[in-house]
């Protein structure tokens, strides 16, 4: 018996299952960038909400694959200037923030904790992505944040970062290593511990 001739709808059906096949192939390749497809289509799809709800993963960069030295000359609320080139010879912790983002608002103590307890040996700086002089003022006055915050309303720091850090995507925490390149982030509220390590790496890894 021969097999019958190809219909249209056989030819539809084969179509359909070299489809879900070729599907089911790339699935394994693009697990590794799931976390990038989630946030980008967060930061695309329209819903108004004006964020990007990170979960806090990490990602790590290997030194032979890092940036060159983030660049940022500005002056922070206070009117202290702020030149990350003479921040070179130790880690640098830059974290995303704006007053009235509730996961900002619960990593702030904890932020606090670790830019006292690593004092003089890390930067601490923060880029407020919306707030004028007030209310960013006042959100440090209330944690009592030791360190100080640039204004990014214009949004030219998160452009800058947006290799890593996704526009919208607030909380967000780099870590720069000795030499000012990005060697960590952590998208969403960082948990301390891990933020911690982090921390203790970029001062203690051989570049």
């Amino acid at each position: 018996m021969t097999d019958p001739v190809p219909t249209p709808r056989n030819l539809s059906r084969r179509t359909m299952l070299r489809s879900l096949m070729l599907t089911a192939a790339i699935v394994p390749l693009a697990a590794c960038g799931a976390k990038e497809d989630s946030l980008t289509a967060q930061a695309n799809n329209g819903d108004g909400k004006n964020y990007i709800a990170g979960d806090g993963a990490v990602q790590e960069y290997e030194a032979s694959k890092r940036s060159e030295p983030v660049d940022i000359t500005a002056t922070t609320y206070h009117g202290t200037d702020v030149d990350f080139s003479k921040w070179e010879g130790k880690p640098v912790v830059l974290n995303f923030w704006y007053a009235a983002c509730a996961p900002c608002r619960i990593e702030a103590p904890d932020l606090k904790k670790l830019a006292n307890k690593f004092g003089d040996k890390v930067e601490f700086i923060g880029v407020n992505v919306r707030d004028e002089a007030e209310a960013a003022k006042a959100f440090e006055r209330t944690f009592d944040l030791p360190y100080e915050s640039i204004q990014d309303t214009s949004g030219d720091i998160q452009l800058a970062m947006t290799k890593y850090v996704p526009l919208q995507a607030v909380p967000s925490t780099l870590v720069l290593d000795r030499k000012g390149r990005v060697r960590a982030r952590v998208i969403g509220a960082a948990d301390p511990g891990t933020l911690k390590s982090l921390i203790d790496t970029a001062l203690t890894e051989e570049l």
